[in-house]
């Protein structure tokens, strides 16, 4: 829970003593900073702004607050009205924050309850009609339980919307309008979010009234004790680039990230049939394809784990030693998310970054929002494939366009672009909700990484040769709401 501890005790901090006891069973002695700025302000009713890098601690920093609130100021249980809301982007998230509800209140009387697609919706519907003190959704499960009359938010006295930022870049903005549309003007309201990108200010101002801004890190820094590092490398040879990593790298669990759910899934298709025991993550999985496969990545039985960004956030396991960001995120912010996986509690991890030709500019977002160059890896064996190209070297060629000009790479051409050279967005991203094709393949017991480091291995095609593991990707793009887009108007009015 804990990555740094303040100076600041938990039994200095006014927390009721049932909160106490389950803290000091658990061992916790002191808060990490993000608990010890944020539990004061919001025990005293507060509106909050929490921003704090990934692995510090923020769920108990608004889980204690709110059970302490509920507990002093108990009231009678209503069928279908809790008197507190979790809301979150994904399930595994609310199923994570779920579990730290229950244990810091295990010595408390109150009840709550998950709400989240694909599962099923009476076990659901049956606990709301039971009456709950706390609700930790996702936004799709909750807007169909209150359209179907099983839940009712006109009695919450604490909103939390966690993960503020990437709730909005999945487009689940429309959504968070209608949830918040029947919250009661009274109310306190919380947003804690690792980042904070210039999107959501607009949201801040409306949903929030005067509140306190917590802020333990610079915005999206990432933990000191990751070893960032970049690998240069064609996209024909990043499958061959990551068993050799995976071979280099022989201990602890390593997770994978890649930008679509397919490739996900094909990825870890491709390495089991490698010998590498691997299962993909994603929204499209169901909700116990998605719990058998984090189980199985927890206990070892898989060492690798392929996801998407739909389940960075929900993704809270340990030993975790090393992430691949197999393919450059589109939206500088979620590197922060995926990067924080590792070195939690206050270890230490590594994250590597395969960047192809088509990456390079994500990769130089990136570096301006960490405000740091990632150390580039020049000895990995196909670090010849991808060259980096300086606009005076190719001047008869047409570089990422910054102006909006139309170009191609390789994807056919006529694509319009926006003023950053990127494709335009024609649609928001689609989030399914239960909706759970095949899994992957079954992973191999016993496998372990082969090297496929040598250009005659099968792995290793030249570049002019098809990739063994590859498919055509679509040309990447932004999410519908990414930063600086302000297209979007929030028309609720702000707690109080």
């Amino acid at each position: 829970m804990i990555a740094s501890t303040s100076s600041v005790s938990f039994s200095q901090l006014a927390l009721g003593e049932p909160l106490q006891r389950a803290l000091t069973e658990k061992g916790y002695t002191h808060p990490s900073p993000i608990q010890a700025q944020a539990i004061p302000p919001l025990l005293a009713g507060r509106d909050m702004v929490g921003i704090a890098q990934t692995g510090t601690g923020k769920t108990a920093a608004f889980a204690l607050p709110m059970l302490h609130r509920l507990s002093t100021h108990p009231a009678p249980r209503v069928p279908r009205r809790p008197r507190a809301l979790i809301l979150t982007p994904t399930r595994e998230l609310a199923a994570q924050i779920a579990d730290n509800v229950e244990f810091y209140g295990r010595h408390l009387s109150l009840r709550h309850t998950v709400v989240f697609g694909g599962v099923g919706e009476q076990p659901q519907i049956r606990a709301l009609a039971a009456g709950v003190d706390i609700v930790i959704a996702t936004p799709g499960r909750l807007l169909d339980l209150m359209e179907q009359g099983h839940a009712f938010l006109d009695r919450v006295e604490m909103f939390v919307l966690d993960e503020a930022d990437r709730m909005l870049d999945m487009g689940f903005a429309p959504a968070v309008k209608r949830v918040v549309a029947k919250l009661p003007q009274r109310r306190q309201s919380l947003l804690f979010s690792a980042t904070m990108p210039d999107s959501i200010r607009e949201l801040v101002n409306r949903l929030l009234h005067d509140p306190v801004r917590v802020e333990v890190a610079p915005v999206a820094t990432t933990a000191e004790k990751i070893d960032q590092r970049v690998c240069h490398v064609d996209r024909s040879h990043k499958h061959a680039l990551l068993v050799h990593t995976l071979g280099q790298h022989k201990d602890g669990l390593v997770l994978v990230f890649t930008r679509t759910k397919h490739g996900a899934n094909r990825l870890a298709k491709n390495l089991t049939r490698d010998g590498i025991r691997a299962d993909a993550i994603h929204g499209n999985k169901s909700q116990g394809a998605r719990e058998r496969a984090l189980d199985d990545f927890r206990s070892g039985h898989i060492r690798v784990l392929v996801a998407t960004d739909i389940a960075a956030r929900g993704i809270d396991v340990k030993g975790i030693g090393l992430v691949v960001n197999f393919d450059l995120p589109n939206e500088p912010e979620s590197y922060v998310h995926r990067i924080g996986r590792t070195a939690r509690a206050g270890a230490e991890g590594l994250a590597i970054a395969f960047c192809d030709a088509e990456e390079r500019e994500f990769l130089r977002d990136i570096q301006r929002l960490i405000r740091m160059t990632i150390p580039v890896v020049n000895d990995h064996p196909f670090a010849g494939a991808a060259p980096v190209r300086t606009p005076q070297a190719n001047a008869g060629q047409q570089q990422p366009a910054r102006g909006g000009q139309s170009h191609s790479h390789g994807h056919g051409g006529g694509h319009r672009h926006d003023s950053r050279g990127r494709p335009e967005q024609r649609s928001r991203h689609n989030q399914n909700h239960g909706h759970a094709p095949a899994r992957a393949a079954a992973p191999v017991a016993g496998g372990t990484a082969n090297s496929h480091g040598h250009p005659a291995t099968a792995h290793a095609q030249t570049a002019n040769s098809p990739a063994p593991h590859t498919s055509a990707r679509p040309a990447p793009q932004r999410s519908a709401l990414s930063r600086g887009d302000r297209g979007f108007r929030w028309g609720f009015g702000r707690s109080r």
